[in-house]
């Protein structure tokens, strides 16, 4: 059975805050380049992306738990893209309609925008060319509370796993990608506790100008820098014990433990951006549901400078 996972964490810090440390940095771009190289001779025919969005292609006029891409684009921000992602548009429908008839409401998009959560482990692993495979993205609500639970989340893996399981797997080769997490807590704006200006750009900011863009990615740049000069008054720490704790139950395949994360608990371990765990939880669910695998940790680097605690594993099942 042809079928592979990499979890992946993603800063797009990474080209404008250089860690004191540089050997954290060397690893992760290492084995960016270890696993790319990977995939190039696997050569997916298929892969099936689960990864957040950070306010550039969802927004809360009408805000999704779980969105499938049917027609997807890159958003650009961060120069990750833009460009049209190559989705195989009657499998991505096929995936819905099998998602959905196992009791999981996937919503779905003709004109889905993936931001850098899902395009820079792209960009990374494909070689700069993020059309180069076929791709169905799965948006997971992971910063617009309130959020999907964990369980749901599970539950939609769960759902992915099965479709996968339908498929004629001595033609495919399925690549699972998570992306997100782990533990960070980066300037990303809250309902509730912004300026009028700041929410009306929460609900419908979509195709912000240039202008717009370049300064809301300043004001990151500048907490990424301030951190590499050494003030860590800016961001909350990182969790590191945390981080390592969730590897292993990514590991052990404990689905329980997961499924009784509640949004609150992960606020206060991972951060705000922690809650992009859910992306690794969905992956690793769709893999759990084709038989038991056996996970390897590439990475796992406490990186403050980039607002994150950056872990790269794959997984591939038992034979």
């Amino acid at each position: 059975m042809a079928v592979k996972l990499i979890c992946a964490s993603h800063s797009p810090l990474m080209e404008f805050a250089v860690p004191q440390d540089h050997a954290q940095e060397l690893k992760v771009r290492e084995t960016f380049a270890q696993l790319a190289a990977e995939i190039k001779d696997y050569d997916p025919s298929l892969i099936i992306t689960f990864g957040p969005d950070h306010f550039n292609g969802f927004f809360y006029d009408l805000m999704p738990s779980f969105c499938a891409g049917i027609r997807a684009t890159a958003a650009g921000d961060w120069n990750y893209g833009p460009g049209g992602l190559n989705v195989p548009e009657q499998t991505a429908l096929d995936l819905v309609r099998q998602v959905m008839d196992a009791g999981v409401d996937l919503a779905y998009s003709y004109q889905m925008q993936a931001d850098h959560g899902v395009t820079q482990p792209l960009h990374f692993l494909c070689d700069g060319q993020l059309d180069r495979y076929p791709l169905i993205p799965i948006f997971i609500n992971s910063a617009a509370a309130p959020l999907p639970t964990t369980k749901r989340t599970v539950a939609l893996g769960r759902a992915v796993g099965q479709f996968i399981q339908s498929l004629d797997l001595e033609k495919h080769r399925v690549l699972i990608l998570g992306t997100g997490g782990l533990s960070h807590d980066p300037p990303t704006p809250q309902m509730g506790a912004v300026t009028a200006e700041v929410e009306a750009f929460l609900i419908s900011g979509r195709h912000p100008t240039a202008e717009a863009r370049d300064a809301r990615q300043a004001k990151v740049i500048a907490v990424g820098q301030k951190l590499a000069a050494g003030d860590q008054s800016v961001a909350v720490p990182l969790n590191a014990e945390w981080d390592r704790d969730l590897l292993g139950i990514f590991e052990r395949a404990d689905f329980a433990a997961l499924e009784a994360m509640t949004e609150q608990q992960i606020r206060v371990e991972g951060g705000r951006g922690g809650q992009e765990v859910r992306c690794w939880m969905a992956a690793f669910a769709a893999m759990a549901e084709l038989g038991d695998y056996q996970m390897t940790t590439h990475c796992y680097e406490p990186i403050s400078e980039w607002i994150a605690g950056f872990g790269i594993v794959s997984a591939e099942l038992k034979t």
